[in-house]
């Protein structure tokens, strides 16, 4: 099953496969309406779907803005158009990953250290 981080990864690769026109709106209503499907067949919010959520005020608090538009208005606006947006919207994902949740994407090496300190003695 792919999990809503490795969705966004495969529409990076191919935009237009998912998203019909490579732009940030249509990447917008992609994701509300497979976040919508979800929550109608009764699929419980997953740990990404709850963490994507703070994508929004990260973005507002990254451009410091305190506006009412939604995470790809936004971007849109300090982009030169769609296309780029998209592009620019891939960027600032993998920035919120990387410094909102970075212990998600690493692999748990603890448990390997001990063993490994364990066999040494």
């Amino acid at each position: 099953m792919v999990d809503l981080y490795d969705l966004i990864h495969n529409i990076q690769k191919r935009p237009a496969m998912y998203l019909g026109r490579a732009c940030i709106s249509n990447l917008r209503t992609f994701l509300a309406g497979y976040c919508f499907a979800r929550r109608q067949i009764g699929i419980p919010q997953t740990q990404q779907e709850q963490q994507f959520s703070e994508f929004q005020t990260w973005i507002q608090q990254r451009f410091n803005l305190t506006s009412n538009q939604t995470w790809d208005q936004i971007i849109l606006f300090f982009s030169q158009d769609e296309h780029t947006a998209l592009d620019q919207f891939f960027k600032l994902f993998d920035e919120f990953i990387q410094t909102e949740h970075p212990r998600e994407l690493q692999p748990n090496t603890t448990n390997n250290l001990i063993m490994v300190s364990g066999t040494q003695d």
